[in-house]
């Protein structure tokens, strides 16, 4: 029998698509989490075996790195672009309504999966589990280090604690996504937004801190 010669040893299809299988399976793990994920589940949205799948990206562990690193460089890229904005406001804005549109958008399952991700995981899911809370841990010392600057420039003010703020900011963008991830929608997550934008110490046009 002649063997396919673009297949391989391991099988693998001649249409298998390295980015494609990435994003069905970063879909999988963002809706049902690390270890609600089977290797069935995997092999049945990427379209491949076992052999295969393990071929291409190693282990289910290994699998989910991947996966989670082209979830942060991209529908989570934002949370990087707004640590770049002007002005402390500008940063929190664009976090949390980059989170309401990212956790509602309907090709997106809902919540965020460096928070999905790690539900109910065991023993056998623990890594995981601790290399999604230190991914969530520096991001939080990022938005730390911002409100540092922007305390130091005049644009908070000076009774603000950064590493408080930071803290409170990335509760309130990972509660949208747990809140999302029950069913709230678009509408109700941006009324989260309003009421943090009301809220929070942050200036406003034509505000002074002293």
């Amino acid at each position: 029998m002649k063997r396919n010669k673009s297949s391989g040893r391991t099988g693998r299809p001649r249409s298998f698509d390295i980015d494609r299988a990435l994003d069905r399976a970063l879909q999988v793990f963002w809706r049902k989490g690390y270890e609600g994920t089977s290797l069935s589940d995997l092999t049945k949205a990427v379209g491949v075996n076992r052999p295969s799948l393990y071929a291409a990206f190693g282990d289910k562990e290994a699998l989910f790195r991947k996966a989670l690193d082209r979830y942060l460089n991209g529908p989570a890229a934002y949370t990087q672009e707004a640590l770049k904005e002007p002005t402390a406001r500008a940063v929190v804005e664009r976090l949390l309504r980059g989170a309401a549109d990212l956790n509602t958008a309907p090709r997106n399952p809902g919540g965020c999966l460096t928070v999905q991700g790690a539900l109910a995981c065991g023993e056998a899911g623990d890594s995981i589990r601790q290399e999604l809370a230190a991914y969530r841990a520096a991001g939080e010392a990022a938005l730390r280090r911002r409100f540092q600057r922007a305390k130091s420039e005049g644009d908070l003010p000076a009774t603000v604690n950064p590493a408080d703020l930071a803290r409170y900011v990335a509760t309130i963008v990972y509660g949208m996504a747990v809140e999302a991830a029950g069913g709230a929608s678009r509408d109700k997550l941006q009324g989260i937004v309003e009421m943090a934008l009301r809220t929070l110490p942050l200036r406003t046009k034509g505000d002074k801190f002293h």
